[in-house]
């Protein structure tokens, strides 16, 4: 791994942890943390598996409050640039170094809002004060708890960690069976993200909408699946056909049929969650006193 690349890193693991917390541009998330690494180790692809996975596995977990939660960005960062740089397989980095970084750097974190205090103290002397420099100055010193809080174990791993990740890759490809494993437990970690998210979203008042989804998506996945089967045997007849016709009548076809668009899906779930938010807000300023009390958290509550 290069000296560029680790520096390059370190910024951005230090960045996207301050846009979290303030920008919000989604520059802190792991997917976005996966493309960053990929582009800069050269295997987009790979960043991106390794980003999407992880995103799918917190994407129904919030910090509410002052809670701390697994840090996937940065494990996706240290996952997607190992996986590059060692040769890993990305099922195995997302089990064997995103997931464990992701907990510990929950340490970390509980480290970087203890050490944001010291500043937040400053900025209420300030404020007696009416020291509006003193201020901004401290309010902006606390950029520097929280991003060392990523940037430092990030820096570290990647500077000092490539012979023990080596070692580790080198023991875990003498026992196969523990590779498959691993595989299949990366695979497994997306669906476990699923289900926390239908855990806590109203699933029960809304089972019509998610039982509508499944079947449209299979139904669409088997049409796709059928006229794309009946390209490609249609493309391998083909030149068996041209073969008994003269040259002036040979018969042409391009099997360019795509899978099913995951975008079009995603559209006709925007349709229906907009359809659902209007009724919903018909149904409150036609009953405003309505209270119905299903157990789950309701739209308003997050």
């Amino acid at each position: 791994m290069q000296w560029w690349q680790i520096l390059l890193l370190t910024l951005y693991s230090f960045y996207q942890i301050c846009d979290e917390l303030t920008i919000v541009s989604s520059a802190g998330s792991p997917v976005f943390a996966g493309f960053i690494t990929g582009l800069i180790m050269g295997d987009i692809g790979t960043g991106l598996l390794i980003g999407g996975s992880l995103q799918l596995m917190v994407l129904g977990v919030g910090t509410f409050g002052g809670a701390s939660r697994i840090d996937a960005t940065s494990g996706a960062v240290l996952a997607t640039a190992f996986s590059v740089a060692q040769g890993i397989k990305p099922e195995i980095a997302v089990t064997t170094i995103a997931v464990p970084v992701a907990a510990l750097l929950v340490y970390t974190d509980i480290l970087g809002r203890f050490s944001t205090t010291y500043f937040a103290h400053r900025v209420d002397a300030a404020v007696e004060r009416f020291d509006y420099k003193g201020i901004e100055r401290n309010y902006l010193l606390g950029v520097l708890p929280w991003g060392l809080s990523r940037a430092l174990p990030v820096f570290l791993a990647l500077a000092l960690g490539g012979g023990f990740v080596q070692t580790l890759v080198d023991g875990i490809q003498e026992y196969q069976w523990l590779a498959n494993g691993l595989i299949l437990a990366g695979r497994m970690l997306p669906g476990l993200g699923f289900a926390i998210l239908l855990h806590y979203l109203p699933v029960k008042r809304n089972l019509h909408y998610l039982a509508g989804g499944f079947a449209l998506t299979a139904m669409l996945s088997v049409l796709y699946a059928n006229v794309g089967a009946l390209g490609t045997a249609v493309s391998g007849i083909l030149p068996e056909v041209n073969k008994l016709l003269p040259e002036d009548a040979q018969l042409a076809f391009v099997n360019n049929f795509k899978g099913l668009s995951m975008i079009g899906i995603s559209i006709i779930g925007i349709l229906l969650a907009v359809l659902h938010y209007q009724n919903a807000r018909r149904t409150v300023v036609a009953a405003p006193t309505t209270n119905v009390e299903s157990g789950e958290i309701e739209d308003d509550e997050f």
